[in-house]
């Protein structure tokens, strides 16, 4: 339980505006990034074969569905600020919630919003107007780590000039990136240049085995990565308790289906070893299937695409340093509300100014996203397992939602999630070393900070 000790909360309040709408686009538009178009190249090089590279999406898309319909019953109850964080605080104290949320802060959240930022870069290099992203401007920095910053600063200013404006603008783009995968699926299967023999086409030079099997989830899993991010904004949902199971569960059984029809349509043009050896699988398959002129446009609307996956990104991650904040576990001007606004706004530059110096660090995509893999996965496990806290602890409280076949679903993703974590650990132990570092770290700051059970102002 919480500690009782701890200081009294800061009466910050966020008003409730967004709707079930805002809810269902943040989920879809946060996960629909950049991954279904460039993830296939990888889950191929691992598995080797269409059918496993099937097998791979389709285990991917059931483990996110078991941990989307457990948590919608955890924030269905419980629709506090921070999402994840409140939830972790609740089930297993004041440590455990500062420790996420110090990890949150420090690192995954922004790792995520560098490695999208990064990612709008690297689509815009594709254009004549912006070949200037990869020439150096002092040093080892390029100018496409000064554009990503300014893109990290345009959008956090969006954020903080009003939740709703950010959520509309949202949905806006959402649509647009839904027809951007029609698209890309229509031109490759009416393009009249596939063959369903490509199904059947197989890879050599494959990973394979357990290992590649693993490989390839990790890629699945980070192109459906996002969906949890819609709980931060619990406290500013309307009719949490029915707005977000819905977002959660629809949201990414909807994203499963798009991304099914977008890795079939990839493979009808493409066989096996030019999927592999693609570094843009999707462009590939278009400039097969239609004139350059479409891969250009592609490329021209991915980036606009990009936008909801940004937004959606730093709208959630700021929430979770101002609930702590205002718990009274962490700095308390990370709780201002901006007078006029209404939004989080110190929490929001933090934020910015903390993926800014990622990217002036850090200018390679993979190294930015592979950081978080670890941390990411070590909670997912954890909050899906506080279910099974909060059942025992209230078995006759009223819940809005529950999680289907109970305790079977979360403990499935419980364990795979364990399975995961064991296996980054493995194969990659300097990335998961890091990110065990950094978790390990916020608890002598935990105590450091609470010693006397208050922070400076």
């Amino acid at each position: 339980m919480p500690s009782q000790s701890a200081p009294p909360a800061v009466h910050a309040e966020l008003p409730r505006v967004l709707e079930a709408s805002h809810a269902t686009a943040l989920v879809i538009g946060i996960i629909i990034g950049s991954g279904i178009f460039l993830v296939p190249s990888e889950m191929m090089q691992a598995v080797g074969s269409s059918v496993m590279v099937y097998m791979v999406w389709i285990v991917g898309g059931i483990l996110s569905l078991f941990g989307a319909m457990t948590y919608a019953e955890i924030s269905a109850t419980r629709p506090r600020y921070g999402g994840e964080y409140a939830y972790l605080r609740e089930a297993y104290g004041d440590l455990t919630g500062f420790v996420f949320m110090w990890t949150q802060v420090t690192i995954a959240k922004p790792s995520s919003i560098a490695s999208i930022a990064s990612g709008v870069v690297r689509v815009l290099a594709n254009f004549a107007f912006f070949s200037f992203v990869t020439k150096p401007v002092i040093g080892h920095i390029v100018w496409g780590q000064l554009v990503a910053i300014a893109f990290t600063w345009m959008i956090t200013g969006l954020n903080i000039l009003g939740t709703r404006k950010a959520g509309n603008t949202q949905r806006l783009l959402l649509i647009m990136k839904v027809f951007l995968v029609l698209g890309v699926v229509g031109i490759c299967f009416f393009g009249g240049h596939g063959s369903t023999a490509n199904f059947h086409t197989t890879f050599t030079g494959a990973r394979g085995g357990f290992s590649g099997f693993m490989v390839a989830l990790i890629a699945a899993l980070w192109a459906y990565d996002g969906w949890s991010d819609v709980t931060h904004t619990a406290g500013e949902i309307k009719n949490p308790s029915k707005s977000l199971p819905i977002a959660l569960v629809a949201g990414v059984a909807v994203v499963g289906v798009l991304y099914m029809l977008t890795n079939a349509a990839i493979q009808f043009v493409l066989p096996a070893t030019a999927i592999a050896h693609a570094d843009r699988p999707a462009v590939a398959a278009m400039l097969t299937s239609a004139p350059p002129v479409a891969a250009m446009i592609f490329s021209a609307v991915l980036a606009v695409g990009y936008g909801s996956t940004f937004i959606g990104s730093s709208l959630t991650g700021a929430r979770i340093p101002f609930a702590a904040a205002r718990d009274g576990l962490f700095f308390r001007w990370l709780a201002w509300v901006h007078p006029r606004f209404k939004t989080p706004a110190a929490a929001l530059i933090l934020q910015a100014a903390l993926s800014s110096i990622l990217l002036l660090l850090i200018n390679t995509f993979q190294g930015l996203f592979s950081l978080a893999i670890f941390s990411e996965w070590l909670f997912y496990a954890a909050v899906t397992a506080s279910v099974f806290v909060f059942r025992k602890r209230e078995p006759d409280a009223k819940r809005p939602y529950s999680v289907p076949l109970y305790p079977v679903v979360p403990a499935i993703f419980v364990l795979c999630a364990l399975v995961l974590l064991v296996f980054s650990i493995v194969d990659q132990p300097r990335n998961s070393g890091i990110g065990a570092a950094i978790i390990l770290c916020g608890i002598p700051l935990y105590y450091a900070l609470h010693r006397k059970r208050v922070l400076p102002s």
